[in-house]
């Protein structure tokens, strides 16, 4: 077994690190350094992070994140089944159809109840 052979694993690992490094770096070095009040604040659920853990808040920023999630879970499965068209054939296809209506009516009626609105 040669060296030859993970040549393309290398360059391809080498590539991954310096597209993900590379940005940061110059990020660092060339962008602006002026950190005020709103910048230097936390922000992750639209309230203040230092308050009264007992206090209400609003859960639509929960509810858009599981919606997310639900929805790019559920899209993730046209993947493997793009890949796989020609040998799952017209079942399989139809079989994606009826999954797609599904996703598009309870899209359909997440947005009719609102709850991708932000206000």
């Amino acid at each position: 077994m040669s060296l030859d052979q993970y040549l393309p694993v290398i360059l391809f690992i080498l590539v991954g690190v310096a597209v993900g490094v590379a940005p940061q770096v110059l990020g660092f070095i060339f962008g602006p350094r002026k950190p005020d009040a709103a910048k230097n604040s936390p922000y992750e659920c639209g309230f203040e992070a230092f308050e009264d853990a007992r206090m209400k808040f609003d859960v639509r920023y929960y509810l858009v994140a599981i919606l997310f999630i639900l929805f790019d879970l559920e899209i993730a499965f046209l993947f493997p089944w793009a890949v796989s068209l020609n040998e799952i054939g017209a079942t399989g296809f139809w079989a994606m159809m009826i999954f797609l209506a599904i996703l598009v009516v309870g899209f359909a009626y997440e947005w009719k109840k609102g709850a991708l609105d932000w206000e």
